[in-house]
């Protein structure tokens, strides 16, 4: 018997409820389940007609010719050529039935995996924000793995083995009811026994599992913070705690293994022992006259054709459970609400660009306001910085300018070119938005398709044009393959100043009317940082826009700063204006010249 995943069994909370979601996955394929079902059923019979012939071929041939000279063979021969035909049919309808559910099986896993991705892209960004990341990869990954291993087993021998055995007790029945009840008894007892020691297995496995985790972590946290174990020189006590985990882990997967070790060859065991007393005891019922040779030889190959796929399909109870769990999860999310949108106007193309905020609040949870009575006002091509300490509400702000939430009450209205936001189509609003972000993120796939996701109808001519604009493209040019430079890792390969400056160019190609900029200099030299100040203002120009400001000397030309504290706009002004009032703005520039 293989060893078990290691993994602890994880039980659903539904199970009804997912399993007939499941069927309505896999009953898409209707004509191919009456083949299935052919195929089965003509698999299933010929198990039990070819364990059936023995019985003829041993009372009516085999005892019979024992003895005899020159004995006539054709009829034995015919049986033979019969018994042979059978398995060759049992043989192809069992492969048939295999293929198709197969094919089957990885279809419906992949409509699964369709339908979980489409709806996911139609999710708001607030499921993002309170799901972690790896929690949302491990619908991917884990659970369309047990659903995968279920599929391509356990379905597959659930269905066939239900009518092989069926079949098979119906004639281990006619052939002698006493020794049934004794092969059903011995089954009862080998289960019982593999339920007691799979318990144990998995718990062990369980904290195998645990503790590879705890392992992993260390070492990954270990490996990224090398810099700081020599500076510290902590080189031994690292070494004490790896080992120290590294040996729990070893004693976890002894146990965990001592039990796989036992169990596979205690079941064998187990078996043989049950094959040797339906041995035994048909023997008995021959002696004592009640049975023949030939029904006792067939009952015993019925026995392993019965026994087998029975231990085999509660080998495979765990995955089912942990597939389930994972249907469950995945189906959770299918289920999650999509993104509303009840806006009905779209926005032209003489867009102006004017933001109006009015006495606009916002909470992410009820009863902790994250934005307090917030007025502004933004006029066509003017560049709005805003300043504050973190969780001070700057970042909401743009949540609300890109509607990825919505404000709170019906007091509060936010408009754009003078139409209240929540009319507006979200597509079309977001369509007049460009946003570069602090965290700068790049796909897989060239430069030149990077800068192009911004708009993807863009020529190649606009492309370069964008790249120039954003002082990119003298690095792009430089690369290996220039535009057609292949990048992964979410562009590793690129320092952060070529990263944030092809963002810069994957707006500009966008060319949006209204530019929500976070900028991200903090953490980079000063000549890059100058190009990137040198590209954002290149794309500023003619715009309305909203800059997240980190380095307070990069909004000294702003047209209206506003400075946030708790949700509060505190002070407002150009930098003049606030410097002159020496309040927060003006502590904040003197003390630093950074605000996080």
């Amino acid at each position: 018997m293989p060893p078990p995943k290691m993994r602890g069994t994880q039980k659903p909370r539904h199970a009804k409820k997912t399993i007939v979601r499941l069927i309505s996955y896999m009953g898409k394929f209707k004509i191919l389940w009456v083949f299935v079902f052919l195929f089965v059923v003509i698999a299933a019979l010929a198990e039990v007609a070819g364990a059936y012939l023995l019985k003829p071929t041993i009372n009516d041939y085999i005892l019979p010719l024992i003895g005899k000279e020159n004995p006539d063979l054709s009829g034995f021969r015919q049986l033979i050529l019969t018994m042979i035909t059978v398995y060759v049919l049992g043989a192809l309808s069992s492969y048939g039935s295999e293929r198709i559910l197969i094919f089957i099986s990885t279809r419906t896993l992949c409509n699964i995996r369709k339908d979980l991705f489409h709806h996911m892209e139609k999710l708001p960004l607030k499921y993002y924000d309170s799901h972690q990341h790896g929690v949302l990869m491990s619908l991917y990954t884990n659970d369309t793995d047990t659903l995968r291993e279920m599929f391509s087993m356990s379905v597959p021998q659930l269905f066939s083995t239900f009518f092989q055995v069926s079949l098979i007790f119906i004639m281990m029945l006619i052939l002698s009811i006493p020794l049934t009840f004794l092969i059903l008894f011995t089954i009862a007892l080998i289960m019982l026994v593999s339920a007691k020691i799979g318990k144990r297995s998995a718990l062990a496995f369980r904290r195998q599992q645990d503790n590879i985790g705890k392992v992993n972590g260390y070492i990954e946290e270990l490996m990224e913070g090398q810099r700081v174990v020599k500076v510290f020189t902590h080189e031994n006590e690292a070494m004490a705690r790896f080992n120290e985990l590294n040996e729990d882990l070893r004693k976890a997967g002894t146990s965990a293994m001592s039990y796989v070790s036992v169990l596979g060859p205690l079941m064998n065991n187990l078996s043989h022992i049950q094959y040797a007393l339906t041995a035994i005891a048909g023997s008995f019922l021959v002696i004592g006259g009640f049975s023949d040779v030939g029904t006792i030889a067939s009952f015993l190959q019925s026995t392993r054709s019965f026994s087998r796929p029975l231990t085999q399909v509660s080998q495979q109870f765990n995955s089912v459970l942990n597939a389930l769990a994972g249907a469950e999860r995945i189906f959770a999310a299918i289920d999650e609400k999509i993104e509303d949108d009840d806006g009905k106007i779209e926005l032209g193309k003489n867009i102006r660009g004017e933001f109006i905020f009015k006495n606009v609040n916002f909470s992410y949870e009820k009863g902790n306001p994250v934005l307090k009575n917030i007025s502004l006002h933004a006029k066509p091509g003017e560049k709005i910085a805003l300043v504050g300490s973190t969780g001070s509400g700057k970042t909401t702000i743009t949540n609300l300018l890109t509607r990825f939430y919505d404000i709170d009450d019906v007091e509060g209205e936010i408009t754009f070119d003078g139409i209240p936001l929540k009319q507006i189509k979200k597509d079309s609003l977001r369509h007049s938005l460009g946003m570069v972000l602090q965290d700068t993120h790049l796909f897989t796939g060239t430069i030149y398709d990077n800068i192009r996701y911004g708009n993807l109808n863009a020529d190649r001519q606009q492309i370069i044009e964008a790249a120039k604009l954003s002082n990119a493209d003298y690095f792009i040019r430089h690369l290996s393959d220039g535009y057609e430079t292949v990048i992964t890792g979410d562009g590793s390969s690129l320092s952060a100043g070529q990263r944030q400056l092809l963002a810069i160019a994957r707006a500009a190609v966008a060319n949006p009317p209204v530019l929500i900029l976070d900028e991200a200099t903090s953490s980079i030299d000063t000549r890059t940082e100058r190009l990137i100040q040198q590209g954002m203002d290149a794309l500023m120009k003619g715009r309305t826009v909203f800059v997240i400001a980190h380095r307070l000397s990069t909004v000294r030309n702003a047209d209206e700063i506003l400075v946030l504290e708790k949700g509060n706009i505190i002070e407002r002004g150009n930098h003049d204006e606030l410097m002159k009032k020496q309040g927060r703005y003006y502590d904040l520039y003197m003390g630093s010249f950074k605000l996080e």
